[in-house]
């Protein structure tokens, strides 16, 4: 049995959680010993997975929702489910509850331990604890958990310089993430089908955003961005939520953006978490250019996403995440302030064929499916448990 090990799964989203489902989704349909461990949370309905998911006790994190803080040693029925699973590989998508438990049961077990690497997690750290000794005191824990992996993952190669400022000094093999949506049909037709079924103008463009609702995003940059485009014509949508979520909505009514015109047309509305993955699907397809400046994140799979859908991301000139970018060809680069973010998006919505040919840049160079990389990653297994096993022997 292959053990997937993520501190959050479906229906609390985000792209490691995505990530995580999409492993199990089509390693399960590949070779069928699939599983995934991972914290319970309110409303979670494992029934139609196809695969078996096995929950431990958790409470919700303050200021982090809707994430939980995962217990699995306070689960007594769980400890006892998971003792009985016969492990033969566990791959940490996360150092934390999940992550610590797949260690742990990969030594006791004797058995091989892949951990991704996914997350800024100081970013996370220094915005919850003021001293600086206990921020490097919790990076030095998560470097000791990628020290104790016999196999280290980083979903692109700019991730790994993160790992490597945070003092791990191991190798590490880049293993692409997928796209869900990467051999779905696109068409103009179909695009204006989407914006009508999300009640989208269709004489607009349209700007999206979809992701975690907090402030390391840098959501209050695009949301001033947009306040100083008054003279130009353009649909914002936000999808996702957050512990900034009602105060983005704040700031959005502040800046004017919220402000119905005559025909009742919001520049900016808020959707709130869409679950469903066609849906989904179709806000990518519905717009013209995604907004994702964030400085936070490393390898965001909501840009993939758009790309499949020729939907080309407006991403922070030299961030991490924007390391896959070429200006101008498979998505744009813009400064990260207000003045440039701003002008940027100006001129791109007056240049429509820049924005076309940059969505077909982004489909052609960043779309890859979960089904190609499951293939891959099990070759990858297959092969560490046979060298595990020889080195064991």
């Amino acid at each position: 049995m292959i053990g997937l090990f993520n501190d959050c799964f479906p229906p609390i989203m985000d792209g490691v959680s995505v990530t995580t489902s999409n492993y199990a989704k089509w390693l399960s349909r590949l070779r069928g010993d699939v599983c995934v461990v991972t914290p319970n949370a309110p409303e979670a309905d494992d029934s139609k997975t196809g695969y078996p998911v096995l929950r431990y006790f958790s409470l919700p994190i303050p200021m982090r929702r809707p994430y939980r803080y995962g217990m699995p040693q306070a689960d007594l029925m769980f400890q006892h489910r998971i003792g009985q699973t016969p492990f033969s590989l566990v791959h940490a998508h996360c150092p934390f509850s999940s992550g610590e438990l797949a260690l742990g049961i990969a030594s006791s077990r004797h058995i091989p331990l892949v951990a991704t690497f996914h997350s800024k997690y100081r970013t996370d750290f220094e915005r919850v604890f003021r001293n600086k000794y206990v921020v490097d005191y919790l990076i030095q824990k998560i470097v000791s958990f990628y020290n104790q992996a016999d196999e280290v993952w980083i979903p692109q190669e700019s991730v790994g310089e993160t790992l490597l400022e945070y003092g791990y000094k191991g190798r590490m093999e880049v293993v692409d993430n997928g796209n869900d949506f990467a051999s779905t049909p696109y068409s103009p037709e179909l695009k204006a089908e989407a914006r009508r079924s999300l009640r989208i103008n269709a004489d607009m463009p349209m700007l999206l955003f979809v992701g975690q609702h907090i402030w390391e995003k840098n959501v209050g940059l695009i949301l001033q961005s947009l306040a100083r485009l008054r003279h130009v014509s353009f649909s914002m949508v936000f999808v996702g939520t957050g512990y900034a979520a009602e105060m983005m909505r704040r700031m959005a009514d502040d800046l004017g953006l919220t402000v119905p015109d005559g025909n009742g047309h919001v520049r900016v509305r808020f959707d709130g978490p869409v679950y469903d993955r066609e849906t989904m699907r179709r806000y990518y397809l519905a717009a013209d250019l995604f907004l994702f400046p964030s400085l936070y994140d490393n390898a965001p799979l909501v840009v993939r996403e758009a790309a499949a859908m020729h939907t080309p991301a407006v991403m922070a000139e030299g961030s991490t995440a924007a390391s896959v970018v070429a200006d101008g060809q498979n998505g744009f680069l813009s400064k990260p302030d207000v003045e440039s973010f701003a002008h940027k998006i100006e001129s791109l919505l007056s240049s429509p064929l820049a924005i076309e040919r940059a969505g077909a840049g982004a489909a052609h160079t960043l779309a890859r499916s979960w089904e190609d990389i499951a293939g891959e990653v099990s070759d990858r297994y297959d092969h560490l448990i046979r060298r595990y096993e020889t080195k064991v022997v």
